[in-house]
């Protein structure tokens, strides 16, 4: 198994010491960097101005947002992306929820898996450059006909020739059915709020992807990479306390009271009155009863906290449940430094 270093978002401000993190992260041997985006920052602009000051780690989005962009200039992205970096482009995708769809990109949220099937098939077509890119839609039709169009529209083919034609795309997926599609048409997943103690469950899923005609991969050539806190530290206790607001915040905050994809993967661990009670205090402003309401055990699911003996010890729990790269955070450069020895667990 592997590191990643997820730097996510920005907040308010960019991280400040963000170069710093990746820098670390090279000379260390993590072996990738990832950025993401929601309604700030993008995903493509800061990886590539960091990526520049590094010449191994491999440089992905976990995630870019299908409705951020139409395929074409998502693929454009990435072949642009994997010429500069030397062919260490990831391209990690995800649908996002409806909320941000609909709310900040102003398109249609319905029919999440049919769009990115069509989005992927899009995407490899460009980065095949074997014929000019033409696709029947529904979703993203090309070239575009109907109402509103001129017809002058015409198929065409990436100017430039990409590095790779198969430079991997990987899914953020969290329900049953977008985890076995990730299977059958992707390179890898991109998983959140990963437990170990589901993972029967989780390879259920995905063998249904690896079994259906065509399926691109097969368990052995498939990454999982799954975003976990990983801490050394011997105050177990006062981590849970600091990570307690971000689980509220995503169970309770992070999507429409009606679908909310974080907190229906709570549920699938046996959390839901939990996950009930945090969402009913946080939507009526209570933020910090709301995160006093998230259980230790819940936090303790999804992340590795504590003394080295233990945290090497549940490298390798997470390692035999399938995970082929830990995402992590860090807060500093020191912190990716004590991580990286072990790598070798």
């Amino acid at each position: 198994m592997r590191f990643g270093l997820q730097l996510g978002y920005w907040g308010a401000q960019p991280p400040a010491n963000a170069v710093e993190l990746v820098a670390a992260a090279e000379e260390t041997g993590f072996d990738a960097v990832f950025t993401a985006e929601s309604w700030g920052s993008d995903a493509f602009t800061p990886l590539a101005w960091w990526g520049s000051g590094t010449r191994r780690v491999r440089l992905g989005t976990s995630v870019v947002q299908l409705s951020a962009r139409t395929p074409t200039a998502t693929a454009m992205a990435a072949l642009s992306l994997d010429h500069l970096s030397g062919g260490r482009a990831i391209l990690g995708l995800g649908v996002s929820g409806p909320q941000v769809v609909e709310g900040w990109y102003g398109q249609p949220f319905g029919k999440p898996l049919a769009r990115t099937r069509e989005y992927v098939g899009v995407v490899r077509r460009v980065l095949a450059r074997e014929a000019p890119v033409v696709s029947a839609g529904p979703h993203y039709p090309l070239p575009l006909r109907g109402p509103g169009a001129t017809g002058l529209g015409k198929p065409l083919k990436p100017i430039t020739h990409p590095l790779r034609a198969d430079l991997p795309i990987w899914l953020g997926a969290e329900g049953p059915k977008n985890v076995a599609l990730t299977a059958e048409i992707a390179d890898g997943w991109l998983a959140i709020y990963y437990t170990p103690r589901l993972a029967g469950m989780y390879n259920e899923w995905l063998d249904e992807g690896f079994a259906r005609p065509g399926a691109r991969r097969t368990r052995a050539d498939f990454e999982i990479a799954a975003t976990a806190q990983v801490i050394l530290t011997d105050d177990v206790a006062g981590e849970l306390d600091r990570l307690r607001p971000f689980s509220a915040l995503y169970i309770g905050g992070m999507g429409a009271e009606e679908l909310n994809f974080h907190a229906e993967v709570y549920r699938r661990m046996g959390y839901g009155e939990a996950v009930d009670e945090i969402t009913a205090l946080f939507r009526s402003g209570r933020k910090e009863a709301a995160a006093a309401a998230v259980p230790d055990q819940l936090i303790l699911d999804t992340t590795i906290i504590g003394d080295e003996a233990h945290v090497r010890e549940q490298l390798g729990v997470w390692e035999k449940a399938g995970v082929t790269m830990l995402l992590v955070g860090a807060r500093d450069a020191d912190q990716v430094r004590r991580l990286a020895p072990l790598l070798g667990h």
